[in-house]
């Protein structure tokens, strides 16, 4: 049943827990909303309270977003930014919000799992407040520099406990899969753990990828 009684609405699935409950948060991609991603919910590890939420900006005839993406004859395909910046913010007070209507979370043990647009922000929510993050799952996304602050390298300490999966189809047809290999680099020179994995498939993720990124969250929470 949808929640809202947050600043972002959402869906629940509990966890198996009663006490220092681990948290996985959901973020969905552009156009969508908070059912897709949590048809994994089911197959994901049952210690987990998965909270899955909806984007703040509706749109036409349906779905949501977390910022706007504008087509311009001159300027091409381009992000809202603003928009971005505050959906990062958003995301982090949600988060705050949930720990203390939830108070059997463990506050430690915080993940987020985001897909294409959701997997852009989750990156920049656990860069900007890794104070918030343990784990990051980013599907068929990148890290967009425009919305991290500045001195993201200088911060390097307060990401070592971070641990990141990032996966792609390698014939993604939306997000250009070259965008995403750069984003090991990026998090090696910040010192921050990291996988990368490619799949054979377009703006989607594969079986194999489920399973996959299945298997690095189960040994981390």
């Amino acid at each position: 049943m949808l929640q809202t009684s947050l600043s972002l609405d959402y869906v629940m699935r509990p966890s198996s827990l009663t006490e220092q409950i681990p948290l996985l948060i959901l973020c969905h991609g552009y156009g969508s909303d908070e059912n897709d991603l949590f048809s994994f919910s089911a197959e994901l590890p049952e210690e987990l309270l998965i909270i899955s939420v909806r984007a703040p900006y509706p749109m036409q005839p349906h779905g949501n977003a977390w910022y706007a993406i504008n087509f311009d004859a001159e300027k091409g395909k381009w992000n809202d930014n603003v928009q971005a910046k505050s959906s990062v913010d958003l995301i982090a007070k949600f988060i705050d919000e949930v720990l203390v209507t939830y108070t059997n979370i463990d506050a430690k043990n915080v993940s987020l799992l985001g897909f294409s647009q959701g997997s852009i922000l989750s990156y920049a929510v656990a860069l900007i407040y890794p104070d918030k993050i343990k784990n990051i799952v980013a599907l068929s996304g990148y890290v967009n520099h425009d919305i991290l602050p500045t001195n993201v390298k200088a911060q390097t300490k307060a990401y070592n406990h971070l641990d990141f999966y990032c996966s792609h189809g390698s014939v993604d047809q939306v997000i250009p899969v070259d965008w995403a290999r750069q984003t090991q680099p990026f998090l090696n020179t910040i010192d921050v753990q990291n996988v990368y994995a490619e799949f054979p498939v377009g703006h989607g993720v594969a079986p194999q990828n489920f399973y996959d990124f299945k298997e690095w969250l189960s040994k981390r929470i």
